[in-house]
């Protein structure tokens, strides 16, 4: 097994640099632009020809004479976008980040990488961590949550499990990505202590891992695009992070000048060949561009293909979608579908006496594995949330009915055992977008940013205002990418959970959950408040957009603003207790622990987390701030002392007039516990 590190790109500098060396100018630019042509991809987005989108990894560069491979691009992140009717199709990233996993998502990464070798790939390009600075951003779904400290956690373990196989993992999109209506004009901006301590620390974390590459944003940050921004991609990425891999740009739009984007930083316009190629050997010509510039370029891009080449596996096609992927994609689902209210226990169902159960919304019938555009996954096939019911459900007899009459709902939920209500997002509401007769590439008027609110719709609140109250047993199941807004209807149902986009076999763990035959372990990866206007607020059609300091659950605790649910949160069958906590240093290392017993009837899983406050802080800082995660399995009565770690680096923070962190030497509240909320958590204090 590799890994991408310093040590093991010196072993192919040498030889890296003695093949640039004989390559003509004109070989050098060639390593740096895609193969594919504007019309070939934009045929298969708009399904104009027989391939959709990557269904073939996407070349660039290459110079098989000179011993040089190309790049072959497989997207993602919810499996490989290759093949048609083959990929395993996991549940989005939002799920995954739910699970609190990392060990898990090392291994979808294992198994991800094996599909991108067996499609003829080299690279994947689903290490997606932007943050979600508000949720209605319509690519939530593709990342792990709202906070950076998980962002990084998850995103470094993808990459490892990516690396193992030899397959490149590439981060995207660097950086401030988080508007999708937008990200072609947006220009964003914040403090620069925002910028470090909340927008780019994960990116590092992921560069740390060994990272091979990563791609740049379309958006514009202080005034210059991401893919030019010479800030962002030299001194940061390459001088500051010492980040030795290669940047891509964005897809056709990520580069829109020539001379701008060499020398801002960028390495490979990818995937057609627009402003590098021709128009990139005259600028070298013309002396606009230092030919010193290009032979950084075809270094980096030849030296991180031959430390990945080196250690590339043999994988044969039957690998692609095999059993044991497909039960990683369940197991992932079976972590991260969250339970949110079970009011009376009403989860689970009996199967011995829950005779008939309803089920209503059109969501039911829908294969819920997120959105349609360049993330899009074609598995062999998918179970949908009343497939997956009907399967659990045993003798039960499962009825369906969309919801159009209220006065039929009524009637179908009165003589029922138990109803459920499967409502939420799809692909129309939210995902990738690119405005119509634009810059149109990807998938047309679908998706976007949830530019109407956090809600649900219309209809969907109207069926469980109506029918919840009629049966007490009464079950919401969420399907969408990231926060929904419940406050509006909650006291109408009984029991709640967010099933996010789930995947290829969400719908059998979505059933399995419901009737008890898997214990309910996810949490929360983002906030619920209560109300939109307690979240930053985004124009999602901005030309000009500021970030602050605080969002997401730290906004609202450092505002004393209560969430509807917490960040972290989620309940299971079974319960679990903390005691006897303690926490202390060593080796620059802060260590907490507590003892976890589950008191419950039911084995069950645990997330315990780590939290650090600083309420002596002589700057402005959050209240607490997640810090560690550790996922704890227990049978029932079973207690086990639990140890979360972090070094204490992790608690610095930037100081603008110095340009750099520092550590305050202070007394630091440390919280160990099953939620971000101060009852869900154990305290000390520690002095560093």
């Amino acid at each position: 097994m590799m890994k991408y590190s310093k040590e093991k790109r010196m072993l192919f500098t040498d030889k890296a640099k003695s093949i640039v060396d004989t390559l003509s100018l004109e070989e050098k630019v060639s390593l740096m632009s895609g193969s594919m042509t504007f019309e070939e991809v934009r045929g298969a987005i708009r399904k104009l020809t027989k391939e959709h989108y990557n269904q073939f990894p996407y070349p660039a560069g290459g110079i098989p004479e000179k011993g040089i491979s190309p790049m072959l691009f497989c997207d993602g992140p919810r499996g490989v976008v290759c093949g048609n009717g083959k990929s395993t199709c996991f549940p989005v990233s939002m799920l995954r980040g739910a699970t609190f996993d990392t060990e898990l998502e090392e291994e979808i990464g294992e198994a991800i990488a094996r599909e991108v070798l067996a499609f003829g790939g080299n690279l994947f390009a689903g290490v997606c961590i932007n943050l979600p600075y508000n949720p209605g951003w319509g690519r939530s779904q593709e990342t792990y949550g709202e906070d950076s400290f998980e962002l990084g956690e998850m995103g470094a373990a993808l990459v490892k499990g990516v690396q193992k196989h030899g397959v490149m993992a590439c981060l995207k999109h660097f950086a401030f990505n988080q508007m999708e209506n937008a990200r072609f004009k947006v220009n964003i901006d914040c403090s620069k202590r925002t910028e470090r301590e909340v927008f780019l620390p994960h990116f590092k974390k992921c560069i740390d891992a060994g990272a091979g590459s990563v791609m740049s944003a379309y958006n514009l940050y202080k005034g210059t695009m991401c893919g030019h921004n010479n800030y962002l991609l030299n001194q940061v990425l390459k001088e500051e992070w010492g980040f030795d891999g290669f940047i891509m740009s964005d897809f056709v739009w990520g580069v829109k000048d020539t001379v701008e984007a060499v020398n801002g930083g960028q390495n490979m316009e990818m995937c057609v060949t627009k402003f590098f190629g021709e128009k990139l050997i005259n600028a070298v010509k013309e002396g606009l561009v230092d030919e010193g510039k290009i032979d950084d370029a075809a270094l980096r891009i030849i030296r991180t293909i031959l430390a990945f080449t080196e250690d590339k596996e043999r994988v044969k096609m039957d690998v692609v979608g095999c059993k044991d992927h497909i039960q990683l994609a369940l197991q992932s689902a079976r972590e991260g579908i969250t339970l949110i209210k079970n009011q009376n226990h009403v989860l689970p169902l009996d199967k011995k006496t829950t005779r008939q159960v309803v089920v209503f919304g059109k969501l039911a019938q829908d294969e819920a594995t997120g959105d349609k555009g360049s993330s899009q996954v074609f598995p062999p096939y998918v179970v949908t949330p009343l497939q997956g019911i009907v399967k659990a459900s045993s003798n039960t007899e499962v009825i369906y009915y969309e919801g159009e009459d209220l006065n039929h709902c009524k009637k179908l939920a009165e003589s029922a055992d138990a109803v459920i209500f499967v409502v939420g997002y799809d692909f129309n509401d939210e995902g990738e977008f690119v405005a119509p007769n634009k810059e149109d590439v990807y998938t047309g008027a679908i998706g976007g940013d949830r530019r109407t609110g956090l809600g649900l719709h219309k209809e969907d609140i109207e069926l469980l205002k109506h029918i919840g109250p009629v049966n007490n047993n009464s079950i919401a199941v969420l399907i969408g990418g990231s926060t929904i807004l419940i406050s509006e209807w909650k006291d109408c149902v009984s029991s709640i959970v967010m099933a996010y986009y789930p995947g290829m076999e969400g719908g059998t763990a979505l059933g399995e959950i419901i009737y008890g035959d898997v214990n309910p372990s996810g949490k929360l990866p983002f906030v619920i408040p209560k109300k939109e206007s307690d979240l930053p607020q985004v124009d999602w059609d901005a030309e000009y957009q500021y970030y602050e300091y605080f969002h997401g659950y730290r906004k609202l605790e450092k505002e004393g603003v209560e969430p509807e649910v917490p960040f972290g949160f989620g309940l299971s069958y079974t319960s679990f207790t903390k005691d006897k906590m303690k926490a202390w240093v060593a080796d620059d290392v802060l260590y907490a622990c507590c003892e976890l017993k589950n008191t419950g009837d039911c084995e069950g899983d645990e997330v315990l987390q780590l939290y650090v406050g600083f309420e002596h802080s002589k700057v402005e800082r959050p209240f607490k701030t997640l810090k560690g995660f550790k996922r704890v399995h227990l049978q029932q009565s079973e207690k086990r002392q639990v140890i979360i770690s972090c070094p204490v680096s992790e608690l610095s923070w930037f100081n603008e007039e110095k340009n750099a962190f520092e550590i305050e030497h202070m007394e630091y509240e440390v919280y160990l516990g099953t939620s971000s909320a101060t009852k869900d958590l154990l305290k000390t204090t520690i002095t560093i």
